[in-house]
C-alpha cells in the first residue's frame, strides 16, 4: 500500500511559479510510474504530467506543455512538479498518483494523494 502526500500548493499571481511535491511511503517508489492530475471546480479530473520509472520518460498534458516540469528523486521517494508562467486557468486541486502499469495519461492509477490547492489570481 502506497501513501502519497502532496504539498506546496498556495495562492500565486498570474505569471508566477509554484513547486509541488509529493512524498511517497509504503511501497517501492522507484518501481512506480508517477503522475500529476488536477481538478477544477465543476470540471473533470485532468491529466497534467507523468514520469515513468523505466527510462524516466516524461509526458505532459497539452495545456501545461512548456510551462510545467515533472521530476522524481527515487532516493528520497519524492515526485515534484515545477509550475511556471501560471495562469488563472491553472487553478485547481492538484493530485499526485502512482501506478504499476503503463498508460501514463489515463486516470487508471492505483494510488492517489489527497490533493493540494493551487489558486492563481489574475
Amino acid at each position: 500500500q502506497v501513501q502519497l502526500v502532496e504539498s506546496g500548493g498556495g495562492l500565486v499571481q498570474a505569471g508566477g511559479s509554484l513547486r509541488l511535491s509529493c512524498a511517497a511511503s509504503g511501497g517501492t517508489f522507484g518501481r512506480y510510474n508517477m503522475g500529476w492530475f488536477r481538478q477544477a471546480p465543476g470540471k473533470e479530473r485532468e491529466f497534467v504530467a507523468a514520469m515513468s520509472w523505466i527510462q524516466s520518460i516524461k509526458v505532459y498534458g497539452d495545456s501545461v506543455k512548456g510551462r510545467f516540469t515533472i521530476s522524481r528523486e527515487d532516493a528520497k521517494n519524492t515526485l515534484s512538479l515545477q509550475m511556471d508562467s501560471l495562469t488563472p486557468e491553472d487553478t485547481a486541486v492538484y493530485y499526485c498518483a502512482a501506478k504499476s502499469g503503463s498508460a501514463l495519461r489515463t486516470l487508471m492509477y492505483d494510488y492517489w494523494g489527497q490533493g493540494t490547492q493551487v489558486t492563481v489570481s489574475s
